[in-house]
């Protein structure tokens, strides 16, 4: 069993390890459905805003309704590998909801990041953290371009 990817009890009480240890916890979450560099960019930079990372992914249920029928495409065991294979990372959590307000409200880390689509107004559980952080998104980078350009090269292909 991987030892980042943890349930929410596991990680509440991982979590309150940390903050009895003094270490500044940073949280980001998203779909990452399909991991590319704009992702791994951002939790690079996250990382260095304090000592932990914790990154919670939307689970199946909540990804396909907040994208639609046809995702997720890569299922949330898979994307939870992927992202706990990541050094940056230290660790990640499945949440159920369409945001993760509650498990922010039970963290309460210290910092949370998000890429720079998201107005601060809009960002859901800030009133959990003593700061957050946006990053510019790396340009052209996103899942939504990646499934574009995968489906056109497909049809071209077998066009």
């Amino acid at each position: 069993m991987n030892n980042k990817i943890l349930s929410t009890e596991e990680l509440i009480k991982a979590v309150e390890k940390l903050k009895k240890e003094n270490k500044k916890i940073v949280f980001t979450n998203g779909c990452f459905d399909l991991l590319h560099i704009g992702h791994v960019s951002l939790f690079q930079k996250a990382r260095t805003l304090g000592d932990v990372l914790i990154v919670a992914i939307n689970s199946d249920s909540s990804l396909a309704q907040l994208k639609g029928p046809k995702r997720p495409l890569v299922p949330q065991t898979d994307r939870a590998q992927l992202l706990s294979a990541l050094t940056c990372v230290d660790y990640v959590v499945v949440f159920n909801e369409q945001t993760p307000y509650e498990l922010l409200s039970k963290l309460k880390p210290d910092i949370l990041v998000k890429g720079g689509d998201y107005k601060i107004e809009d960002i859901v559980g800030k009133e959990f953290v003593k700061e957050v952080y946006r990053y510019p998104l790396v340009e052209g980078k996103s899942t939504t371009n990646l499934i574009k350009l995968i489906v056109e090269r497909y049809s071209k292909f077998n066009g």
